[in-house]
């Protein structure tokens, strides 16, 4: 049996109906989706690479990134998304690292890339842009159309993810593609996908959210796409009478209820709205219920995994609740536990462990790591803090709610302070949109609290009355001993505030 991932979406192929249209107005099938792939494969083939050698792509989003992506998997090669955002340092350390046979790139960072390209001993350097253009689309457009999907296993390795970034060096996660086929197959059925359906699909595809957790499920699916370049607001306002499915993350779902166009008739014919790569406000949350009759199904998963845990989809199964993250999926395990390994009773705050066939291999090049990361019985220690149930009556015991990460646990006087926790009394304030709280370093406390806050536009925010509120509501370890207000937060690409970035800029 062939358990490449694209063998189970060739598999699926429900012959010439339509697969994928753009906002511009192109349109393919699932016959152009055989065809297009078939070419760029055969074209990896002409190259002589090594078996399962490395190809990496920093272009920007079109279909032919997509079909690229997929024939790198029907060729037997193993594809490494760069974010596009990512510069000239960043790209050396990742050519360095990855040691690719191939690099795509856009045509207009030929040069910098092909420098790159000689230092590192990297024999093809190709483009592609977005126009339909580049030397890897024109030579591609000169090879045979069928090509013979090569055969793996479902150890073998499919891609390696490099992780955010948002504290130290980027980590290559590597993905097999058992890994991408079992989560695939269990979103496809927990989230309800069929082949009528329509996923408006708005986000980048170097990462794993766009790339996997939205496409994969409509790939397996047989479900058509609306592909946008990029996310914006009215845009995506303008194309929800069409879709049936849209994936976001907070930031998106903010950004829609900024527009007034926003009401339940443009969300006519959906039928889920999803939420990932960052936490989402309660605010928010219940805010799009009432704008436009639905709720956002909250989830949680990580680079190294793809997703873990999920509100439900299905009433009967359960209800979406705000600031969860939902029970694990079908296949996954998911256990929280204290400093010792001990099992945490349902309120408490621990570890957040997982197991299952989604779950990494390891870190390319990085054994010692990779084998620290893991539990002596096998399970992954995701470094977020979580608990499941709460002390809200309302949720659940089997429903997971993070806390923070592990890494962002502030330690104040030998006390334990969850920077979420402070963050929810600080976003249910008048005039705040968002906070982060950070931990730095205090030579009394050993660490102290500090939150930087967003403020509405017409906020008049005052920190020393914020500060004399919150000593009402929590214990006075946990509250701030200072508040920062900034227009906005440093995020990543994929909006997760860099608290990195928050702790270095509000030290000493």
């Amino acid at each position: 049996m062939n358990e490449n991932f694209f063998a189970l979406i060739e598999a699926r192929f429900p012959g010439d109906r339509g697969c994928l249209e753009t906002s511009g107005g192109l349109a393919y099938t699932w016959d152009d989706v055989d065809r297009v792939t078939g070419r760029y494969a055969n074209l990896l083939q002409t190259l002589n690479l090594a078996p399962a050698s490395r190809i990496v792509v920093q272009i920007d989003k079109s279909p032919d990134a997509l079909f690229f992506y997929l024939a790198t998997l029907r060729s037997g090669h193993v594809f490494v998304p760069l974010n596009t955002a990512y510069r000239a340092a960043e790209i050396e350390y990742f050519l360095g690292n990855a040691e690719p046979a191939v690099v795509v790139c856009r045509p207009s960072d030929f040069d910098r890339v092909s420098a790159l390209g000689e230092r590192f001993a990297i024999d093809h350097i190709l483009t592609l842009a977005s126009e339909h253009n580049g030397t890897l689309f024109d030579r591609a457009a000169e090879q045979p159309e069928s090509f013979c999907t090569i055969h793996r296993t479902a150890g073998d390795l499919a891609v390696i993810i490099y992780t955010s970034g948002t504290t130290g060096r980027s980590k290559g996660a590597m993905l097999t593609h058992g890994n991408l086929s079992s989560n695939a197959l269990a979103l496809h059925d927990f989230w309800g996908f069929t082949d009528h359906d329509v996923l408006l699909h708005a986000l980048p595809i170097f990462h794993v959210h766009g790339l996997f957790i939205a496409a994969h499920p409509a790939l397996v699916g047989a479900s058509r796409m609306i592909w946008l370049e990029k996310f914006e607001a009215r845009r995506v306002i303008q194309e929800l009478p069409r879709a049936t499915v849209f994936m976001g993350v907070p930031t998106y779902y903010s950004r829609l209820l900024a527009e007034p166009g926003l009401n339940p008739a443009i969300c006519r014919n959906m039928r889920l709205f999803t939420s990932g790569s960052a936490p989402l406000s309660a605010e928010t949350f219940h805010q799009f219920r009432t704008r436009t009759g639905h709720t956002i199904l909250e989830r949680y998963g990580m680079s190294e995994t793809s997703v873990l845990t999920s509100n439900p989809f299905h009433h009967d199964r359960g209800e979406r609740i705000a600031g969860t993250v939902g029970v694990p999926i079908p296949g996954v395990c998911v256990r929280v536990v204290d400093d010792s390994g001990a099992p945490c009773p349902a309120g408490q705050t621990g570890h957040v462990q997982v197991k299952g066939p989604n779950v990494f291999s390891g870190y390319w090049r990085l054994p010692e790591l990779s084998q620290s990361e893991f539990t002596a019985d096998g399970w992954f220690k995701t470094g977020d803090l979580g608990r499941f149930g709460g002390s809200s009556a309302n949720i659940p015991e089997t429903y997971l709610t993070l806390v923070g990460r592990s890494k962002d646990l502030i330690i104040s006087g030998g006390y334990n302070v969850y920077p979420k926790e402070v963050e929810g009394y600080l976003n249910q304030m008048p005039g705040v949109i968002e906070s982060a709280v950070v931990g730095v370093a205090d030579a009394d406390f050993g660490e102290a609290v500090v939150a930087v806050v967003v403020p509405q536009p017409d906020a008049n925010l005052d920190e020393t009355e914020m500060i004399r509120t919150l000593k009402t509501q929590i214990a006075g370890f946990k509250v701030p001993k200072h508040i920062y207000f900034v227009k906005v937060l440093p995020r990543n690409a994929m909006g997760k505030v860099q608290k990195n970035v928050l702790r270095a800029r509000y030290s000493g």
